[in-house]
């Protein structure tokens, strides 16, 4: 069964930094890439390279990135019939500085996915009735993230978003969405709670699970990732690897959490299975390549 991501797409200019310069102040940076990023084209990504079924409904610009992001979504083997190009728009960027620590501050410009509109969805209804899943993030309007949950619980398609970047939510909505992913970070601006320890963590997911929000997974990085539900709180323990980059690694716990929660059915398991997919994801520079493919992952895992 297919999963369906609605949502953005961005070129990512990648930027590795002993220090960031002061203003004013011009500094040597020690390298650069440049690859396909943006949360839902990785999330994607990531269902596809696990040998997922994936629709892809995103926008990108007539520049010179929209058709390359196009051909890379093809190049997966993910469905393009609704990847549109909007004239005389730019496509999205995402300039990251990865530091010597492998921490990444990112810079986003939507361009093209703020075109994403509500009737993007009427028209791919058919399609999407017949996806398992929905995948949403916080990169393109907010009016087209709340349609589709609306559209998804009335259409009994499950939904995940992923409130990233993190903004004020409408309960109402996502109430209706089966999880909510957010990072710690994103935990804190939405909850207006504080997240420096993990009861602090705990005490902010259960404040949106007592607003109505049916299940929380709080991602950790390094200290793993965190369930709260009525009635229920588990911490999933992290997968230790030696980080070089993890940039993305949210995206690649979210694509993969996806793809096996579908498959089983059990949160908790698959989330152990996300938690080691992300960690592998940071053993390589940069965003879509560096997520192991399904036969990768199984040889690590065995």
């Amino acid at each position: 069964m297919k999963i369906a991501v609605i949502g953005s797409n961005m070129i990512d200019l990648v930027t590795t930094v002993i220090r960031m310069p002061r203003v004013g102040e011009t500094i040597e940076a020690p390298s650069f890439d440049m690859g396909f990023g943006g949360k839902g084209a990785n999330q994607a990504v990531a269902v596809a390279k696990l040998g997922g079924d994936v629709l892809m409904m995103t926008k990108v610009g007539d520049d010179i990135f929209g058709p390359s992001v196009k051909k890379n979504f093809e190049s997966m083997g993910i469905d393009t019939k609704y990847v549109d190009m909007v004239p005389g728009v730019s496509s999205g960027v995402a300039p990251i500085f990865v530091d010597a620590s492998s921490n990444n501050s990112i810079l986003i410009v939507k361009g093209a996915n703020n075109f994403l509109h509500p009737e993007d969805i009427d028209r791919a209804a058919e399609d999407i009735k017949g996806c398992g899943l929905i995948i949403l993030q916080l990169e393109v309007p907010l009016e087209t993230v709340y349609y589709a949950i609306e559209w998804g619980a009335k259409n009994g398609v499950q939904v995940i978003l992923n409130p990233a970047p993190a903004a004020e939510l409408d309960y109402s909505y996502v109430r209706k969405a089966s999880f909510l992913v957010p990072n710690e970070t994103e935990l804190e601006t939405i909850t207006k709670m504080p997240v420096s320890t993990m009861s602090e963590i705990a005490a902010a997911a259960r404040a949106l699970v007592r607003e109505g929000v049916r299940s929380v997974i709080v991602t950790l990085g390094s200290k793993g990732s965190l369930y709260v539900a009525e009635g229920r709180e588990e911490l999933v323990p992290p997968h230790t690897v030696k980080s070089v980059d993890s940039t993305g690694a949210g995206d690649a716990f979210i694509g993969s959490f996806a793809q096996y929660y579908l498959k089983t059915g059990d949160v908790i398991e698959t989330m152990k299975t996300a938690n080691r997919y992300a960690a592998l994801s940071t053993m390589k520079p940069g965003t879509q390549k560096s997520f192991p493919t399904l036969e990768e992952f199984e040889r690590y895992a065995g």
